[in-house]
């Protein structure tokens, strides 16, 4: 099946029968694989289901590539089994951590950027490459405390692909929610990604935390893409070109008809920069 892939949205089984009515061009749909890691049943057929119609992404939660240790190898097999199964259009994966001691915590967790960290990252993720026979991209982090870091962020980004080949998720609300909580210059974390690397973006709302207090933002996933997501994503994709950019909305779901058209704002972005790039005949 050939799709070009423009603006998509996060699969929810809430809104399956609209997912596979719809047909607007450039249309793609992103699952976490945690949740279909299983040999069959209803939940995997109605994934092929999508699939026959719209290309998928991978989007995994789970694989702690800055966690302590390797990558679990049963996560591994099922995770490489169920690519295997479905061949998606793109698989992606978060620099962060959950594991720990044989334990696991339902979180994105962030690490220090030092050098050690770095080689822990990058073999990591060759094994991760490794089992699922193709490039991952990786996605930055939300920030919500400063840390000690070695390394300036982007730069860890650029290194990892330096000695791993893999690409690179631009997630535009995690730096406009970092910028707001440790004090980021989210415009200039845009500009400096190496759009070659950019193989996926994505964008959410977010929220502020419920103590006033925190003065924090929260990565939620639960609102609209707010305004200044909106203006960076049409900064980026500016400079480095349209790439696969994906509208997250994982609760507080409105109905699939707002779902699809704040996506089609997306792909009007990705659309104009794609015009504007073309050379006249």
């Amino acid at each position: 099946m050939t799709h070009a892939l423009g603006a998509g949205l996060g699969f929810k089984p809430d809104f399956a029968e609209d997912a596979l009515a719809a047909c607007h061009a450039g249309l793609w749909f992103e699952v976490h694989p945690e949740n279909y890691l299983v040999a069959g049943g209803p939940r995997l057929a109605l994934l092929e289901a999508v699939r026959a119609v719209h290309p998928l992404s991978l989007h995994g939660v789970s694989a702690s590539l800055g966690g302590p240790g390797p990558i679990d190898a049963g996560h591994l097999r099922r995770f490489a089994a169920l690519a295997d199964r479905l061949q998606p259009a793109l698989i992606s994966e978060h620099l962060a951590w959950s594991r720990f001691g044989g334990a696991y915590a339902p979180d994105l967790l962030p690490l220090p950027r030092s050098t050690e960290a770095l080689h822990r990252v990058a073999a990591n993720i060759g094994r991760l490459q490794d089992a699922l026979r193709r490039r991952v991209a990786i996605e930055n982090p939300s920030h919500y405390l400063r840390l000690a870091h070695d390394w300036d962020e982007v730069e860890f980004l650029h290194e990892l692909v330096r000695r791993t080949g893999c690409g690179l998720l631009v997630d535009v609300n995690n730096v406009v929610v970092s910028a707001a909580n440790i004090g980021l210059d989210a415009t200039a974390w845009i500009d400096a990604i190496d759009g070659a690397a950019v193989m996926e973006v994505h964008i959410a709302g977010h929220r502020a935390d419920a103590d006033p207090a925190s003065g924090l933002l929260i990565d939620s996933h639960d609102a609209p893409v707010a305004p200044r997501v909106w203006t960076l994503l049409e900064r980026l994709t500016a400079r480095i070109g349209p790439k696969p950019t994906l509208l997250e909305r994982d609760s507080d779901l409105p109905p699939f008809a707002e779902l699809i058209a704040e996506r089609g704002r997306a792909q009007a972005v990705l659309d104009a920069v794609a015009r504007a790039q073309e050379v006249p005949a």
